[in-house]
Formats: C-alpha cells, sequence, structure tokens
C-alpha cells in the first residue's frame, strides 16, 4: 500500500506526525509513505522507516520570490509537479489541514483524504477532500495525528505512548563523530518564533552559571542573527558556554543526541530533542503544552501559573513593570528551578 502524505510544515507538526506514521507501519506491513514537506525541513521524514520518499516543496520560498523570479519559481514548480505526479496512490492524505495543502492533494494521483469541516484548521480545506474523517480538535496534536490515520487507513487506534520511531545515527555517522564529547554539556534551545517564547535572557545567563557550577558545560547555538548574538551574550566571558556555528536539522540531532540534556522553550529544537529521547525541559509561558508540547519518555514540561498565562498572544501587554522578567509569565520559572528539573530527568 502506498500513500501520500501532505504535511507541509512547521517541525512541531512534522515531528507530532511522526507517532501516526510508527502506528501505521505497524498495523500494515507493506505500507510505504511518500512525504509532500517544505524544503527546510526535508531531512526530518527520511528518518523515519515508513518512509520511501522525500518530496520537497518551496511554498515559502515561492511566495517571498514570485515576483522578483517568477521563471524560476515556474520551473521549481513544475519539477515539483513531475514528482508528485510520478505514482499512483491507494491514498492522499492531507494532514495539514489548510486550504493550501488540501490544493496541493488535487495535483496527486489518488484519492483525496482529510480531516472534515469542523476538524481541520482551515474548515474550507474539507471541502477538496473525498473521504473526511472527524477527529476533536481540542487535543494533543499527536493524539489528532494518531487518530487521523487510524481512520483514513481503518485500523485500530493504539492505546499506546506515542513511538516516534525515527533512526537519526544511523544515517548521519560522519557528523556524530564530529561532534561526540568527551564532557557532559547541555543544549540551550533558546531560539523561538514569537517575543512572549522567549525565555528571558537574563535567566540564560543565569542557568549557565548554575549548571557550570554543577559540572556541566554548555552548547549553545542560534539561527537568525539576532539569536546568534544572544548566544554570544549568553556565552560572554563563560569559558565552559560554546557558541556552536547555526546548524542543519541533522547536525542538531546529533549534538543533541550525545548531550547529557537539554532545555529548551516551545520552538522545533526542542520537540526533536524529546522526539530522540534526550533528557528534555521545556518552558511554557504564553503558549501551553496541552496541545502542541514536546512529548518524549524523558521530558517534562515547565508551565507558568501566572495570573494571564497562557496567553497565546505575540506579545505581552502585562502591566505594570516591576517584574523584571519579560515577558513577566516567566517569572514563575526561574533558574533555579529549571536546573532542578533537568537534573532529575537526568538522575532519572
Amino acid at each position: 500500500m502506498r500513500v501520500l502524505l501532505i504535511k507541509t510544515s512547521s517541525m512541531g507538526d512534522i515531528i507530532h506526525t511522526l507517532p501516526a506514521l510508527t502506528d501505521a507501519k505497524n498495523a500494515i506491513t507493506n505500507i510505504q509513505f511518500d512525504w509532500v514537506v517544505e524544503e527546510t525541513f526535508a531531512e526530518l521524514p527520511a528518518w523515519h522507516p515508513a518512509v520511501a520518499k522525500v518530496i520537497p516543496v518551496a511554498l515559502r520560498r515561492f511566495k517571498k520570490h514570485i515576483i522578483s523570479n517568477p521563471g524560476k519559481i515556474h520551473h521549481e514548480w513544475q519539477l515539483f509537479l513531475k514528482q508528485l505526479r510520478m505514482n499512483d496512490y491507494d491514498l492522499v492524505l492531507d494532514a495539514q489541514g489548510l486550504v493550501k495543502s488540501s490544493l496541493l492533494a488535487c495535483f496527486a494521483k489518488g484519492i483525496r483524504a482529510g480531516l472534515d469541516f469542523r476538524s481541520a484548521r482551515e474548515s474550507l480545506a474539507s471541502f477538496i477532500y473525498q473521504r473526511k474523517y472527524r477527529v476533536n480538535f481540542y487535543q494533543h496534536a499527536i493524539v489528532r495525528m494518531r487518530s487521523l490515520f487510524s481512520l483514513a487507513l481503518d485500523y485500530p487506534l493504539p492505546n499506546t505512548f506515542p513511538e516516534v520511531g525515527i533512526q537519526v545515527q544511523t544515517h548521519h555517522t560522519q557528523t556524530a563523530i564530529m561532534n561526540k564529547s568527551s564532557t557532559p554539556y547541555l543544549v540551550f534551545l533558546h531560539g523561538t518564533t514569537w517575543n512572549t517564547k522567549e525565555w528571558p535572557e537574563f535567566y540564560w545567563i543565569e542557568l549557565a552559571e548554575l549548571a557550570i557550577k554543577a559540572g556541566y558545560h554548555i552548547k549553545i547555538s542560534g539561527g537568525h542573527p539576532h539569536e546568534v548574538a544572544r548566544a554570544y551574550r549568553i556565552a560572554s566571558s563563560r569559558a565552559w558556554v560554546e557558541v556552536i556555528p547555526s546548524l542543519s536539522i541533522s547536525e542538531m540531532a546529533i549534538l543533541l543526541s550525545n548531550a547529557q540534556g537539554a532545555i529548551a522553550v516551545d520552538t522545533g529544537f526542542g520537540h526533536l530533542a524529546a522526539a530522540i529521547n534526550v533528557p528534555t525541559v521545556s518552558l511554557y509561558g504564553a503558549t501551553h503544552p496541552g496541545y502542541t508540547g514536546a512529548i518524549g519518555k524523558r521530558s517534562v514540561h515547565l508551565t507558568s501559573s501566572f495570573p494571564c498565562a497562557p496567553c497565546f498572544s505575540h506579545h505581552c501587554s502585562y502591566r505594570p513593570s516591576i517584574i523584571p522578567a519579560k515577558p513577566a509569565c516567566y517569572s514563575m520559572i526561574p533558574p533555579m528551578r529549571v536546573l532542578l528539573a533537568i537534573m532529575q530527568l537526568i538522575k532519572a
């Protein structure tokens, strides 16, 4: 059985879909998935043994450059469509639930399936599907994906802990050797997409000092220039804090897999750390782990009990400003609490 899966982004959403592939592979031994995914995240699906082919798409880049370079965009789009139409699929499953992802399904050969009007993130997407399935929207994304796959592929929903099932080391042994370290280290995952998800910088500095006193080295990286600048400020004059150049997803996976533990805000690499069973402490202020939190057998969430948390807002509007932590909700998650949590995970 061959299924085309459409789940283009983001990193956290992709990782949340992986346990559903594990369920499907366990239930239907001959099943294979081809996966349509944003080019930025194309490394991730290939790590799962149920994925036969990854079909990268560059919707974000197309949107950005459609005016400045239409000829190149048209050429790349035609190449993408050629890959998409190469096989006849038993099922084309849109697990994204957006209008743009449902339209991608229209270009593939196979019966289109997805979430129904009440279940999809964008309800209009459901009009594109030929088979529609109702899944409770108000539950964790992993449960939603496992439920959707079980309904669409007709097997009983397993009542087991979600198994991500990815194999990182076997695909990138050279990178693994390059990043091995004999000194125990923690990885700080401080970069994220919203300002309100960012743990205060002076907390990271204090946590680094506490962790160094506890006998750990720190490795920290960044993607965007402002994240790199923050990484260097955190590392400033601290001999045991190492700033790592911007890493690919594969390189970060290896860096994490060799770490004693990771501390993360609500970010894609935090989901990755938890998924590969690195002891991971995830910090939640403006958001809440109940719907999209990092899940792993060695992962814990620290959530704020601040009166207005979680606000799910991109901007902190809390006043007055007498609380030094910004966003204010993170005042309930101080560095010592985080250090104790990661040390308990490592010890366990």
